[in-house]
């Protein structure tokens, strides 16, 4: 019965990927403006404001694998086909896990698909999930052979630790802790010696600092300096995280979960093993102790949070008394998985029109034009009051292949992105930033500057074209300077009239 409801369930929660062209997810079509700039590197039709600089750093699985893909496919399917695959990772990669751990699936699935459209992942950190579902195959394999040939089992290291490097950082770095852990807790239970247990820990770090090695020695990266806590935000990711659209989902969904598994193992009828409290322990530590931005990446410690309940159910067993039981704890699961698809699939099919009616908007561009986005929020920031609103931020940087454009927010930081602007345009370009405060940008136009300006928009009149402003239309704000092309219900597109 209850493999059955998991086969139905996650027949369906695959439907938004399939239904949808573009994905409504925030980062989701910086990406496809990146991969289309990758695809058309070096043809007629490569965007002349950027240049391709390859470089040994991690966070390239997409940019490795789609345009290599998109040579039988057009780019946007292609992009789209990757973020299914690292969706089909991470539910096979958990289902995998606990069947090598516990000889059965009983949990993981139906955690796989609770978390399938958390907060990360439908904020559009695709290599991320790409790199946590290939994590989770990772450990599957090393626990599989964990007690085989030592030359097989470093041998299986040894591939998964270079291609999560590639793949993406943070997931390497789950990798290695959870193996860490998992080593650690069977010294902990006296089943290997300390000189086989420090020899294995030792064989699962080699891999990994020699590829930080090389990366030292070409002058390779992790990302961008800057490293945050936001300790604030540590007690209400947990709340958040089930649903990336909808704070109130998210908070019902989470704390239900939450209130039933408390009371399962109070109750005894859910069990951590030893090895899944190391484990439970060690996340929730790395939960507490990781910065929010670590290395230029925002929400690092929210990702933890994901990883673990994709982990953990491994660990775990599940011993409801009867039927009754059994059914009831089925049906809150399968509640959880289809309220929270129901908000993905009502806020991904209506993006569907305004994906295209910004698509449509680029034809009033002229090819090779700079592109400033602004946004009426009022500090720039992510609409915590209104996250269907999120995944338009970063629409507007698809004028780079529909418009040939340059667009100053499309991700081009060294250490994450294989995309660099031309010397031409890299002083007015964001290499990691969202749309600008459409007041701080009529405050510059007027002569009235803040003092902390930023340099890349301290001469915006004259630098760009165009200007994308984000959020409900409203009155212009310059009609002076800004000339109305197109009018939607998430954009005003305007040409700026630049002063002789």
């Amino acid at each position: 019965m209850a493999i059955a409801v998991l086969a139905m369930l996650a027949a369906v929660s695959f439907l938004p990927v399939l239904l949808t062209p573009i994905p409504a997810m925030v980062d989701y079509p910086n990406h496809l403006a990146r991969m289309y700039i990758l695809s058309q590197s070096g043809t007629p039709d490569a965007n002349p404001h950027y240049e391709v600089a390859w470089a040994f750093y991690p966070n390239l699985g997409m940019d490795l694998l789609v345009p290599q893909m998109a040579r039988l496919i057009s780019v946007e399917s292609a992009t789209r086909l990757f973020l299914l695959l690292s969706q089909l990772l991470i539910v096979s990669g958990a289902l995998l896990l606990e069947w090598v751990r516990k000889g059965r699936v009983q949990l993981a699935g139906f955690a796989a698909l609770a978390f399938l459209y958390c907060l990360p992942f439908s904020w559009g950190f695709v290599n991320f999930e790409f790199g946590l579902g290939l994590a989770l195959w990772g450990i599957a394999v090393y626990l599989m052979l964990a007690e085989g040939p030592w030359p097989l089992r470093f041998a299986a290291n040894l591939i998964f630790v270079a291609a999560l490097y590639v793949a993406h950082f943070f997931s390497l770095g789950i990798y290695g802790a959870t193996l860490g852990l998992f080593e650690l807790s069977h010294i902990r239970q006296r089943q290997v010696a300390y000189s086989v247990a420090a020899a294995r820990l030792g064989a699962l770090a080699l891999p990994a600092l020699a590829l930080f090695a090389i990366m030292h020695v070409t002058a390779g990266s992790v990302g961008s300096e800057g490293t945050s806590w936001f300790l604030g935000f540590k007690p209400v990711w947990p709340l958040r995280i089930m649903n990336g659209y909808n704070l109130t989902t998210a908070a019902a969904t989470g704390l239900a979960l939450t209130i039933a598994l408390l009371l399962a193992a109070r109750r005894g009828a859910l069990r951590l093993d030893t090895a899944g409290i190391w484990l439970a322990v060690g996340f929730t530590l790395l939960y507490l102790v990781i910065p929010s931005k670590l290395f230029g990446t925002s929400f690092v410690d929210l990702r933890v949070i994901p990883a673990a309940a994709l982990i953990l159910p491994a660990f775990c067993s599940l011993s409801l008394p009867n039927r009754a039981w059994r059914m009831a704890a089925l049906a809150g699961i399968s509640g959880i998985i289809l309220l929270n698809l129901a908000v993905v699939l009502s806020v991904w099919l209506p993006y569907r029109a305004d994906y295209a009616s910004i698509i449509a908007s680029f034809q009033k561009i002229d090819r090779g034009s700079r592109v400033l986005v602004g946004s009426t929020d009022d500090n720039g920031d992510p609409p915590f009051a209104d996250l269907t609103s999120y995944p338009m931020y970063y629409a507007p940087t698809l004028a780079v292949h529909y418009a040939g454009a340059f667009v100053p927010n499309l991700f081009t930081e060294v250490g994450k992105q294989p995309v660099r602007p031309r010397e031409a345009v890299r002083k007015i370009s964001i290499p990691y930033g969202g749309p600008v405060q459409s007041g701080l940008l009529a405050a510059i136009a007027t002569g009235q500057p803040p003092a902390d300006i930023p340099p890349f928009i301290r001469t915006w009149s004259q630098d760009f074209d165009y200007l994308y402003v984000l959020g409900s239309p409203a009155a212009n704000p310059l009609p002076d300077r800004l000339e109305v092309l197109e009018t939607s219900a998430r954009f005003v597109l305007y040409r700026i009239r630049r002063k002789s």
